[in-house]
Order: structure tokens, then sequence, then C-alpha cells
């Protein structure tokens, strides 16, 4: 079933919600493309257009029907300029992966089960492509917010959530402190802040992002930072937990963090522990939807997908 009835088709509707995002995704590496100097497209198609779960912009569609729905607006559908504005999301993630993946980064040379695109395409060309994502995607928000029928002022609070949450208070922020904390044994608080950067400021974002398009008010707004917080250390775990159980072949990629020597809940906490504590975040995610009065079965879903997936 669609969100909005009792039951909720998890498997269905990730499936249509990854099929749209990707057609918004192939909109804007289109649309920037006459602009990207010779031998940058092949590298961000790749990076961009190759799969992925595209958790970040179905958060974002997500939590503008919750935020819709939570003021009258029913919150069924989201306009396609809407896919548009969540794909920035996309275009970040997409960059920061293959940053992360270069040799002088985690050295990766497999994601998604594919070789990563520093190994197809050349390290410099990949560096170079990955940085001209940023003010691809930031564009990309602008142009979708106007789309979408946001004024000035809140087109500009779009971008700024979108950059503040890849910056050096957020994602760019955590890749330093990952590379700064290897070989280092970090404490719990020390790992959290780490995290709450590197992975949880784009998911926190995500849900903000989608409550600005909405234009909820500030409780509603609240209560989805507080879910996207509780659900970035809860993916955050899950991954270490991945990492730490599964193999190249499961996950479509090589398992880095031992040869890394980089700290993890798993190292920190145990297996159960961190099964434990991701499980506690994802709860928590749930129940500050609850607290704020935020009735969305898809984001409830997508904390339990959070905790629960095999990649």
């Amino acid at each position: 079933m669609r969100e909005g009835t009792e039951v909720l088709d998890l498997a269905s509707f990730l499936e249509e919600e990854r099929g749209r995002m990707d057609r918004a995704l192939s909109r804007a590496v289109a649309q920037a493309a006459p602009a990207l100097p010779h031998g940058l497209l092949s590298p961000i198609e790749r990076g961009v257009l190759a799969g992925g779960k595209r958790l970040r912009p179905i958060l974002c569609v997500s939590a503008y029907r919750a935020s819709a729905g939570a003021r009258g607006g029913g919150g069924a559908k989201a306009p396609e300029a809407m896919y548009d504005l969540a794909v920035a999301l996309e275009l970040i993630h997409a960059y920061s992966l293959m940053h992360d993946d270069l040799p002088c980064m985690d050295d990766a040379e497999l994601r998604r089960g594919e070789p990563t695109v520093h190994v197809l395409c050349g390290e410099r060309e990949t560096m170079v492509a990955g940085a001209a994502l940023i003010p691809v995607a930031a564009l990309q928000a602008w142009r979708a917010a106007g789309d979408l029928g946001l004024d000035r002022k809140a087109s500009e609070e779009a971008v700024r959530v979108l950059t503040r949450a890849a910056g050096g208070a957020g994602m760019v922020g955590g890749q330093a402190l990952d590379l700064l904390g290897e070989g280092a044994r970090l404490s719990r608080t020390e790992l959290d802040e780490l995290h709450r950067r590197k992975t949880g400021a784009l998911l926190e974002g995500s849900l903000v992002l989608g409550a600005v398009a909405a234009r909820a008010d500030e409780s509603i707004r609240k209560g989805l930072s507080t879910f996207g917080r509780e659900i970035g250390l809860a993916f955050q775990i899950t991954d270490d937990l991945l990492d730490a159980t599964g193999d190249a072949a499961t996950l479509g990629k090589n398992p880095s963090d031992e040869l890394m020597r980089k700290s993890t809940y798993v190292s920190l906490l145990g297996v159960e522990g961190a099964r434990d504590e991701a499980h506690a975040r994802s709860r928590a995610a749930t129940e500050a939807l609850r607290v704020a009065g935020i009735r969305a079965p898809a984001l409830e879903a997508l904390a339990g997908f959070v905790v629960s997936r095999d990649r």
C-alpha cells in the first residue's frame, strides 16, 4: 500500500521512490552537463547515476509529505520539483563517496559491487569532478526551490540547510575528524561527534530541507531534526556492524575500517552492544515523531530500514 494507509509496503515504496529519484538525478546531470569542462561528465555520471539507496532524498520527500500533512496538506503526493530539490542532497552524497574512495582517503577500489570512480576515470578527474558537484548541488537546490514556489527567503534557507550540512560543521568537518582519528582510540563522545558530522549532518539536513520546502512550523522542524540526528547515528552504527561482519560480495564494497585502523562502534561497544545501540537510536527517532505529533508511516518504516538493511 502507499504511504498514508495503515500498512506501508516498504519495498514497493522504496522501489517507486528510487525510480523517481533516479529520473530527477538524470535531469540534474543533464542540466549541469553543458557547463562542465571536457572530461568531467563521465566521472560525474558514474558517481551520481551508478545506483544507491537514495536514502537522503527519500527522507527529504517523506519529511515534506509529513510536514504538509501536519499543516493540513494531506501529504499524499509531492510535485516533481520536490524531487528535483531532494536530489541536491544526493549530489552532495555522491561527491563525498567519490572523494572518500580516493587513495588519499580510504583507498577503496569497490563501491556498490563495481570499480570505484577513480579506478575507472582516474584520480585527478575524480577529485575535480567531485568538487564540481558542490556548486552543482547548490544551484540545483536554488533552482528547484524556485520551481517549487518558495519565495526568495525560503529558497535561501533551503540552500543554507544543504550547504551547512555539507560543510565544515557537517560532513566535511566529519571527514576531517575521521582522517585525524585514524590509528587513535576515540572515546564514545569523540566517535559520536565525528559521525554526527560525517554521516548524521546530511541525514538530518535531509529532514530539515523537507520541512523547509513544506513551510513547516518550528515544532515540526524540531521533531524532524531530532529524528534525523537519531537515525544518523543508527545508520552509522549499522554501517560499522556491516563492515565488521559482512564481506565485499555482500556489501558491494571493500570493508576498510579495520585496515584503516579506525575507531568504530563495534570496536567500542562490541557487536551486540552496537546492535542494541543502533536499535535504541532508531526507537528514539520514532519517539521524536510521536512527541512532535507527526504521523509519518514512511519515516517510521525508514527508521526500521536503517537498522535492518544488509548493505
